[in-house]
């Protein structure tokens, strides 16, 4: 059975303030395998909607592979270089997401081991929910959903690393076109299933913000009815 979790709202937002995006890394310093995993598992763990986790998220430590992405990803170089982890956040595409698809149905046999009639049932609404409620009747609007999903965990990410210490930097500065092409060529990524949503660096800071982080007021984004 899991424990009820005791961490103070303190630690929490004390935490939401000390992450920022990190420019550059101190190279020197490397996260442990441990770190990492614990990241890596807040996003295996993370919500996503039916449950169908439409994500691949690959760790980039081989460097010819974070030389060959600075072309297509203006935003990374810096964190390319200096980064402990470099994490490439992918989103399934229409061939695996659609209401039909056999990775679907594999999910609610094999994965979620429901029984057929639990399977007949989720798939209609699954399939209701997809071209009536959302009208996700084209290959993008398929993908931008499933992107929608890959963001929680990107969010999870960053946030376990900033409780226990571990920096980050999430990334959309790319072409993604050619890095998808690179993915394809060089990462052995079938990019017909899977896009590239995004990129997040983790390591440790080389240096402090240079700036305190800024927020609009909680009243002006918050209405209470």
């Amino acid at each position: 059975m899991n424990t009820i979790p005791n961490i103070s709202k303190k630690d929490i937002i004390n935490a939401f303030q000390f992450r920022h995006a990190t420019k550059e890394f101190d190279s020197t310093k490397k996260i442990t395998d441990e770190d990492i995993n614990f990241i890596l598992e807040t996003a295996h763990l993370s919500p996503s909607s039916f449950g169908f986790e439409p994500w691949h998220f690959i760790v980039v430590q081989n460097k010819e592979l974070r030389e060959l992405l600075k072309p297509v990803a203006w935003g990374a170089p810096l964190k390319l270089d200096t980064a402990s982890h470099f994490v490439l956040g992918l989103s399934m595409k229409a061939p695996m997401t659609k209401w039909d698809t056999d990775y679907i149905m594999s999910m609610m046999k094999d994965v979620k081991q429901f029984p057929d009639d639990v399977i007949e049932m989720y798939s209609k609404f699954y399939r209701e929910f997809q071209e009536r409620d959302f009208n996700l009747d084209s290959d993008k609007k398929l993908f931008d959903w499933a992107s929608k999903q890959t963001y929680i965990a990107l969010g999870n990410m960053m946030t376990a690393a900033a409780l226990t210490g571990i920096d980050s930097c999430p990334i959309e500065g790319f072409h993604q076109d050619k890095a998808e092409s690179l993915l394809k060529e060089k990462f052995g990524v079938d990019t017909a299933k899977y896009g590239l949503s995004y990129m997040v660096a983790f390591g440790y800071r080389k240096a402090a913000p240079e700036f305190d982080k800024s927020r609009r007021e909680l009243d002006s984004i918050v209405t209470w009815k």
